[in-house]
């Protein structure tokens, strides 16, 4: 099996981040999008941002942010990764192609027509989440991944699959052979604060069955 991404987001502390680099993880995503209950300003990530090890790969969160904001917020920070979550287009994700960071595009997946829709976009990377009628992720909530055989076909390249991932259902979540898997609040106990417990199961039963 190839090497699996582990992408921890929702990250607000430096306790959660240090302990999601010491499990294994390999992204951390911090949310900037302020209706977010796990949204962190650019300075206070900053601080955490600092006390990690380099071969973390740092990722910013925004919804529907403009250019000048993510640009700047790059740089700020020096992110590996721009993950867009919003509605943006595909002609805004490649006005963004220049900068330092990746582009991560999230696809909300309600059915195949979004699946369809997501071969659109030309960014580094896509991840796929759950669709909801209001919040833009960490809903907790999971899609149907039967829809995902349409990918069947198509090179998406990098692609992290998200949306109600836990301990309980996340060697279900490898097995569909994805490049990553993104968690967040199936290893909390409150939306920003994660469980110590959850996601220490949450990396045993990945190196079951990747190790």
């Amino acid at each position: 099996m190839a090497v699996l991404k582990v992408k921890i987001c929702g990250i607000t502390n430096v306790e959660d981040a240090a302990a999601a680099v010491q499990l294994g993880a390999d992204l951390l995503g911090f949310n900037f999008y302020p209706k977010s209950p796990r949204f962190i300003e650019p300075k206070e990530a900053e601080k955490i941002i600092i006390k990690l090890p380099a071969f973390v790969h740092i990722v910013g969160v925004f919804v529907n942010a403009d250019a000048e904001t993510i640009r700047k917020t790059v740089g700020d920070l020096m992110l590996d990764w721009v993950q867009l979550h919003g509605d943006e287009t595909p002609g805004f994700c490649q006005s963004l192609s220049n900068m330092s960071a990746q582009i991560i595009k999230a696809i909300r997946i309600k059915d195949g027509k979004d699946i369809e829709y997501a071969k659109n976009f030309t960014t580094d990377a896509l991840l796929l989440d759950a669709f909801h009628p209001v919040l833009y992720g960490g809903t907790g909530e999971r899609f149907d991944w039967r829809t995902l055989p349409q990918l069947t076909g198509h090179v998406f390249g990098r692609t992290f699959l998200a949306g109600g991932i836990n301990p309980e259902n996340v060697i279900e979540a490898i097995g569909q052979g994805f490049y990553g898997i993104d968690v967040c609040s199936g290893i909390e106990s409150s939306p920003g604060k994660k469980d110590r417990r959850k996601m220490t199961r949450l990396f045993k039963n990945i190196k079951s069955v990747t190790v």
